[in-house]
């Protein structure tokens, strides 16, 4: 008998994928997909890390296959919407229209199985730096993935002790009295969004930080990368919404036969 997928649910969120760059998580993401059933599935954006592939190509098999894996979700019957986000822009010229059963549009308004309806949007416009500074967005862009590589040899050695998974970035995004600063103020920007619009809610990606918060009556919901914390935000069929992480996930799946009823919450 067919062992049910792990992560049922209405809706999935995925951001922050950098399909690409050496840091993607792209075997953990196809992991992922293959214990996912869902109505929707809502690419955040950063799917594909165009700043990358403009210096340099890299496109293992495994990012391939991601790809086909939702289109193949798209084929399947899913709902794919597909919403850009900054390293990935130019997918921005083709808002409203469809690649193999996924519709691009800039943002979207994702109204959730109780009637509460969120914004659904990267998140760069929103970032001063990236609008205001390109040329410092882009040094960041590098710095970031400098620290990655750094960081996938440290976890290499890490593995070979024994060890769990270990991330000096969010490391640092967390000790860094700036880095802290920044995500408080985008949190702020996109909460502030949220109420302009008249909706209960904001999802977002690009800040790399799961997150499910309050912030004075407006529900913001970051669903985090596939980079690093290999996270994803899931609604389930009574509008409650949890992040997902699979890196955590997977652990409990390799533990038992039971499928995992109720997402892992971060």
């Amino acid at each position: 008998m067919e062992r049910e997928p792990a992560v049922r649910c209405r809706t999935a969120f995925i951001s922050d994928i950098h399909l690409g760059t050496k840091g993607c998580q792209a075997e953990l993401l196809l992991e992922f997909i293959r214990e996912l059933e869902c109505e929707t599935l809502y690419l955040v954006g950063d799917i594909v890390d165009g700043w990358k592939l403009r210096s340099g190509w890299f496109w293992p098999q495994a990012h391939n296959d991601v790809v086909q894996k939702i289109l193949r979700l798209a084929r399947k019957g899913v709902k794919v919407v597909y919403v850009p986000g900054n390293h990935d822009e130019v997918v921005r010229d083709f808002c409203g229209v469809h690649f193999g059963g996924v519709i691009v549009v800039r943002d979207a308004i994702h109204e959730a199985a109780d009637g509460r309806r969120y914004l659904v949007t990267h998140g760069d416009a929103f970032d001063g730096v990236v609008q205001n500074a390109r040329w410092l967005a882009f040094l960041g862009d590098w710095s970031y993935r400098a620290l990655i590589a750094l960081n996938t040899h440290f976890n290499r050695v890490r593995r070979l002790l024994g060890l769990n998974y270990w991330s000096l970035s969010a490391f640092l995004k967390h000790k860094v009295k700036d880095a802290v600063a920044f995500i408080d103020r985008f949190e702020a920007a996109m909460a502030d969004e949220a109420r302009r619009r008249g909706v209960a809610g904001v999802i977002c990606g690009h800040i790399h930080k799961a997150e499910i918060r309050d912030m004075d009556g407006v529900t913001y919901l970051n669903d985090g990368d596939w980079v690093e914390s290999c996270t994803a935000l899931v609604e389930d069929f009574d509008g409650a919404f949890s992040v997902v992480n699979w890196l955590d996930a997977r652990k409990a799946l390799a533990a038992g036969p039971v499928p995992i009823r109720e997402p892992l919450a971060a």
